[in-house]
């Protein structure tokens, strides 16, 4: 019988979701100390970051190799327990009273520093097994492994049904409005931009749209860039495309009177002031013209449009990413 692989997918929503935590900075401050805290976060961040750039080949090599099966286990295991300890700090934080004598740094507030002490030494003892295990790093740049991606379908969408009703409810429901905006919002790698290309590429629902285009942004939000790449997505003639006016002004002409449906993945700027800007050749569409935003911020999408619609993306659960590692691997 097949044992079960560990998903690298899952893994690497795990890791976010404990780098997500590490942005309350406040509640770590108010149980560990300011100081001790931030030797502690920066430590367990950069821990995090190492071992993860390291879980893509891992993922692949676990197939013939049963000590890196093991070792995505035992990341896994830790994963886990930081994720508890820094869950029991923020409701610790939550919950503690604070007397006029201040905060005293208890017995038990010392057992949750050594605690996270032991968890950060066990993921930098796991990243410094590489060269033994042959592991190599996808990226050492960032976190986010994040590729300039494609309106291509990867594959099958797996456990989001109810995602996927969602998101054609919101699609119909602009039929009303001249531009609407549509964010999947989620942690790294939980599958936005695959849910995204699924949408993109329903000819059922992709009928009556005039126009469409796909543009990844990634973090450096080019305005003058990023139109460009639209205008060339859905026009053969980019000629005299020399200014940001003539850009735009391109852009307006092939959306004037059109329904039009753009993807922007991997959004990362909420600088109100850029979007203003950028959308402006986007007034001027007929009823039902659609932007969908893939991001992992909740609040993008909230000033890029008036007329918007939020679509959180939860992680699969640990079980379904187990079972889906084993059905895939038996294909």
């Amino acid at each position: 019988m097949a044992g079960v692989l560990v998903g690298g997918a899952f893994l690497s929503q795990l890791i976010d979701v404990v780098l997500d935590r590490l942005m309350s900075a406040d509640a770590i401050n108010f149980v560990v100390g300011k100081k001790l805290s931030s030797d502690l976060v920066e430590k367990l961040r950069t821990a995090l970051k190492d071992a993860g750039a390291l879980v893509d080949d891992a993922e692949l090599k676990q197939l013939d190799n049963h000590d890196v099966k093991e070792w995505l286990n035992c990341l896994r295991d830790a994963l886990y327990t930081a994720d508890d300890l820094l869950d029991r700090i923020c409701t610790k934080a939550a919950t503690q009273k604070v007397t006029l004598l201040g905060r005293i740094f208890n017995s038990e507030d010392r057992q949750m520093v050594n605690e996270i002490e032991r968890v950060v030494r066990r993921i930098e003892d796991l990243e410094k097994r590489k060269g033994k295990l042959g592991l190599e790093k996808i990226s050492t740049a960032s976190f986010s492994w994040k590729t300039p991606s494609t309106s291509l379908v990867r594959g099958n969408v797996y456990g989001r049904e109810d995602d996927e009703k969602a998101l054609i409810k919101m699609l119909n429901d602009n039929n009303e409005h001249h531009l609407s905006v549509i964010s999947i919002v989620g942690i790294g790698g939980v599958g936005k931009t695959t849910l995204a290309q699924w949408l993109y590429n329903n000819a059922e629902l992709m009928v009556g749209f005039d126009r469409k285009a796909w543009v990844c942004i990634s973090e450096n939000f080019d305005i003058v860039e990023t139109t460009k790449n639209i205008v060339k997505e859905i026009s053969t003639n980019t000629q005299d495309l020399d200014s940001f006016n003539s850009i735009q002004d391109a852009l307006k002409k092939e959306l004037s009177e059109k329904k039009f449906f753009v993807v922007l993945d991997d959004v990362w700027s909420n600088d109100h002031h850029q979007w203003k800007d950028f959308l402006a050749p986007f007034q001027y569409g007929v009823k039902g013209s659609t932007i969908l935003l893939t991001t992992r911020k909740e609040d993008v999408g909230s000033i890029v449009q008036t007329n918007y619609h939020r679509h959180y993306l939860n992680p699969l659960s640990e079980d379904y990413c187990w079972s889906l590692s084993v059905f895939l691997s038996c294909t």
